[in-house]
């Protein structure tokens, strides 16, 4: 936001209605037709112009003037117009019965179309349009503003021919100055001259922007009236896009008095403002070409799509610029300190962004300035103004002073200020500082002449020498560029702020409430969790011939609900592929006889509500099989294929084959009850089991909303055994050489002795059990253990000292955990192998059995 507002003095140019001059240039004529193509209005000269005994009849039909083909011409041209600011052009028209070739315009202004025509240069038609390709050649290479500039003004030069081009850029205060100049040698150079606002009308630049091309052929030739000068209802002829428009008096004598006999100039519009123009005069009269011209205008449409490309990489450059101080900032600011207290690093890393003389923050009720900046007691006589300004944008002036008075008190220090409002309330600022600088502005003649004081008639210049301003008090313009990159670090300064202060609240408030929740989800699924291994458990009683027997049901079924919870929290709770519970469940069982279990069809992902219910039914399903079933001997075989029915849902098929005859159980058991009555009652699916001589053939179809379909471009899952590759589906301990003493790290008392009792039953002699760190360190000192079982998480306190102990001593050992992530960390504390909770005595014979050491010989 700039805080200096342009102060626009309109003068008599402003307020000249120049679209409504009611008359044409002679090197053309105009025609305007309502929308039944009768004539409304024309210029008195149609008839030369036409070579035609008289002017077109108001009233009549264009049909009964032009021939049919230019007709058809004129109104195909006329249906590809799509609003009041589009022109078609067309080239080399015969309107009239053996009349001339013209060249026409053809446009909407109010309800009229607008019809302007001239004679058509058959001569150079074709060598005019051949002009596009070289020219563009020649600029598309160019990658700064000012080589760009000079080249567009050589190349309009050599294509229109004119005494002087120049490209004219505007400032924000909408003074214009040229930046670029090709002339007659013998012409005074206009290059760096500044020209007052007031030089170009405001409703000038605003038809600049819709009619972006503008010609004058003779300054001395008389207008042409069009007539009637009005429509009946009293209005006059909008010429706002014509390209024949006459020109005002005023404007006459200003380029009279600057020598000029014609004119050309085109506009360059970026984001619907006028960035500046190609102003071009000679000092004769002159008209190149309409297909000339209209090359020109391509030309100069070719030159603006240049220009914004450039100027939209060096706002590339700058916003990532941009970006690279804000991450520095918010890596450098994480520290929690103040934004006072970091003052000179944010100085330091603006580095070059924005160029300043002094920097100064207030935030927190505390002041720090560096450089050129006001002491605190100066900044704080500003606080008040500075807190009616608004609070959602940068302001940028050169001259403070005229704003605030109360920075009067330090205006020889500093005068020009860029400030970055960056909290609501209370109000905190970061202000960038310029020192006042004596300035001297090269005007091409006094531009206070440019103005009328109230009641004066204003005369156009007479005087376009060399004027020079010495401007005091200011400091140099902010640029545009100064301002996106302040506005990107004032959105980084706001976050900092933010997290500071209320975001700190916001978080801790945030933060208790997540653990809030988190605490009740977990007491929730707990809960679940011990109300159903208490189902298990007594359900599971009737089963049981031993206890023995029972311990090993039990343990089985609770293994394959954790070995489902693992599956589902390994991404935080998301759904998990199907073909993981086949994979956990039957590793056990095939061994290296992967062959013998078939898996069909897309992999699919299973949601948590429904992947622990099938993880009952598939244990259930195996542990059948391994009994009774195809997998109960070394011949049978397994197959279960994955499909979709016609409603989306998933339908499994369980087929066994080549295991020993079956027959029908003659109870149904509680193991028999979870695959029967599971799906249909948890999941609201289908499930049926047939118990047929040559093998269990069950199919299942679980409902399409617990399924999500792994997208055809992730890689289907493969069926990998988890104990793929071992020699042997059964350990025969006795053959091996067991370690005498194990150490078991475990805060748990009942884990601990579970684990005591599971090694004993294997042949362990001696287990030590130690339930902290310190205690653990103690015992290897008194006595190496040949093995450990070391829980990871103790508690309060880590097991990393226990694990460095036992590597560095070259025992071995394994981790308990019962988190699935600390599988990535094996190898980096030493460990042999991960022990995932909950974990029973089968489990601990197979970490014994995968050791080198203890495999049995021969």
């Amino acid at each position: 936001m700039n805080f200096n507002p342009t102060q626009t003095q309109l003068t008599e140019c402003d307020r000249e209605a120049i679209h409504h001059i009611g008359a044409v240039q002679n090197f053309g004529g105009l025609i305007a037709v309502n929308n039944d193509w009768v004539i409304a209005r024309h210029s008195i000269n149609c008839a030369d112009l036409l070579d035609i005994d008289s002017n077109p009849a108001i009233n009549t039909r264009l049909a009964d003037c032009f021939v049919p083909n230019a007709i058809d011409i004129l109104k195909d041209a006329v249906s590809r117009l799509r609003s009041d600011d589009t022109v078609e052009r067309l080239f080399g028209l015969r309107l009239t019965s053996g009349g001339k070739l013209f060249d026409c315009a053809v446009h909407l202004s109010r309800g009229n179309i607008i019809l302007e025509f001239e004679r058509h240069a058959d001569a150079h038609y074709a060598n005019h349009l051949s002009l596009v390709g070289p020219a563009l050649t020649r600029l598309d290479p160019i990658r700064d503003l000012g080589s760009l500039c000079d080249m567009a003004a050589k190349l309009v030069k050599d294509m229109l021919g004119y005494d002087r081009v120049m490209v004219y850029r505007f400032h924000a205060d909408e003074s214009g100055e040229v930046v670029a100049e090709e002339r007659r040698e013998d012409l005074e150079p206009y290059l760096g001259l500044r020209y007052p606002q007031a030089d170009i009308p405001q409703q000038a630049r605003e038809l600049f922007k819709r009619n972006k091309f503008r010609v004058i052929a003779d300054m001395d030739a008389a207008a042409i009236p069009i007539e009637p000068a009005r429509s009946m209802k009293g209005e006059p002829l909008d010429l706002s896009m014509s390209m024949l428009r006459s020109h005002s008096p005023m404007h006459v004598q200003y380029m009279k008095n600057m020598g000029v006999k014609a004119s050309l100039s085109i506009s360059i519009v970026r984001n619907d403002r006028l960035w500046g123009m190609i102003s071009c005069h000679h000092y004769e009269p002159r008209l190149p070409a309409y297909s000339l011209r209209t090359v020109a205008e391509t030309f100069s449409q070719m030159f603006s799509m240049m220009l914004d490309r450039m100027l939209i990489d060096q706002s590339e450059k700058l916003r990532a610029r941009g970006r690279e101080l804000h991450d520095q900032l918010m890596m450098r600011l994480a520290g929690g300190t103040t934004l006072t207290e970091n003052l000179p690093m944010i100085e330091e890393l603006l580095g070059d962004l924005i160029e300043h003389d002094g920097i100064s923050v207030w935030a927190g009720g505390q002041y720090r300035g560096r450089g050129n900046a006001p002491t605190p007691e100066q900044f704080a006589d500003i606080m008040p103004a500075l807190g009616s300004t608004p609070s959602s944008a940068v302001i940028a002036t050169s001259s403070i002073v005229q704003q605030i008075p109360e920075a009067s008190s330090f205006a020889d220090l500093v005068t020009g200020a860029m400030i970055l409002p960056i909290s609501r309330s209370p109000r905190d600022y970061l202000v960038l500082w310029r020192k006042p600088l004596s300035q001297q502005v090269t005007w091409a003649g006094n531009p206070a002449k440019s103005i009328a004081a109230p009641g004066e008639r204003l005369h156009p210049r007479s005087s376009f020498s060399a004027w020079k301003e010495t401007v005091e008090g200011l400091s140099a313009e902010w640029s545009d560029a100064d301002v996106q990159a302040a506005e990107g670090l004032r959105i980084t300064l706001l976050e900092v702020i933010l997290r500071m202060t209320d975001e700190v609240a916001i978080e801790r408030k945030r933060a208790q409430e997540q653990q809030e929740l988190l605490i009740a989800e977990l007491n929730h699924r707990v809960r679940n969790i011990l109300n159903l291994i208490r189902s298990l458990v007594s359900q599971s009683q009737s089963e049981a011939m031993t206890v023995s027997n029972f311990a090993s049901i039990i343990g089985g079924r609770i293994s394959a609900l954790a070995s489902a919870h693992d599956n589902i929290t390994r991404q935080n709770w998301a759904p998990a592929p199907l073909s993981a519970l086949f994979e956990t469940e039957l590793g056990a069982y095939l061994n290296e006889k992967k062959e013998r279990f078939q898996l069909a069809g897309q992999d699919v992902l299973v949601k948590p509500e429904a992947y622990t219910v099938l993880a009952l039914v598939v244990h259930e399903l195996v542990t059948n099989s391994a009994k009774y079933g195809s997998l109960c001997d070394r011949s049978g075989k397994l197959a279960v294929s994955l499909n979709f029915n016609g409603f989306g849902d998933l339908e499994i098929r369980w087929r066994e084959r080549g295991g020993p005859p079956v027959k029908p159980p003659s109870r149904r058991g509680f193991g028999s009850t979870i695959i029967e009555r599971s799906i249909p009652y948890e999941l609201k699916g289908d499930a049926d089991l047939r118990f047929k001589l040559g093998g269990l053939e069950a199919d299942f179809t679980i409902p399409s909303r617990y399924i999500v379909p792994i997208d055809s471009c992730d890689e289907k899952q493969s069926f990998t055994p988890a104990n793929q590759g071992s020699e042997t589906g059964t350990l025969e301990l006795d053959a091996l050489q067991l370690p005498d003493h194990v150490l078991v790290v475990e805060d748990s008392m009942i884990i601990a002795l579970d684990t005591e009792e599971s090694l004993k039953r294997l042949g362990i002699k001696s287990v030590q059990i130690e339930s902290s760190v310190a205690g653990a360190l103690t015992s290897i000192e008194k006595r190496l253990p040949d093995f450990a079982i070391v829980d990871f998480n103790l508690g309060v306190e880590s097991s990393e000292p226990v694990a460095a102990a036992l590597k560095e001593r070259g025992v071995r050992f394994v981790l308990a955990t019962g988190y699935a992530e600390m599988a990535d960390q094996i190898a980096e504390l030493g460990a042999e192998s991960l022990l995932s909770k909950p974990y029973g005595r089968s489990e601990i014979e197979e970490l014994l059995g995968q050791a080198p050491e203890l495999k049995a010989a021969g």
